[in-house]
């Protein structure tokens, strides 16, 4: 327990489901999660955009009364683009493993479900191809 001292300079104990909650704001765990995409893909084409992400928060009613407990569970989509020819099933769990993995570190927060979309495949170059108008 904490203690907080009082008006008449004693330390009272306060117990943990009285010293207050944490409120992480959904933006934050947005970017987390964005950034956890980007960790994942690696490095991206030329011209893809870098990955975008979205969340629904939900607040523990207790959020943060222990230590170990999640402050909130998380619903995130995820948009990304992707270099084609790829394993696009594999590249999707890698980013949403990392996602349910940064948000747990760094946010102890618990995340329900994770959806990754494709916005775009860019076509990668192919060695020994010659790049441009063929006749």
């Amino acid at each position: 327990m904490t203690a907080v001292s009082t008006q008449t300079g004693t330390a009272r104990p306060v117990p943990p489901g009285e010293r207050g909650a944490l409120r992480i704001a959904d933006r934050v765990v947005a970017k987390i999660a964005s950034r956890a995409a980007r960790e994942a893909l690696g490095p991206l084409p030329a011209d893809a955009a870098a990955p975008h992400a979205a969340v629904v928060v939900r607040p523990h009613p207790r959020a943060g009364s222990d230590r170990g407990s999640p402050v909130g569970t998380a619903r995130v989509r995820v948009q990304v683009e992707l270099a084609h020819p790829v394993d696009i099933g594999a590249r999707c769990a890698a980013v949403r493993r990392r996602v349910t993995e940064r948000l747990g570190e760094l946010v102890s927060m618990e995340v329900l479900e994770v959806a990754v979309r494709v916005e775009r495949l860019h076509l990668a170059p192919v060695p020994g191809t010659h790049r441009g108008r063929v006749r």
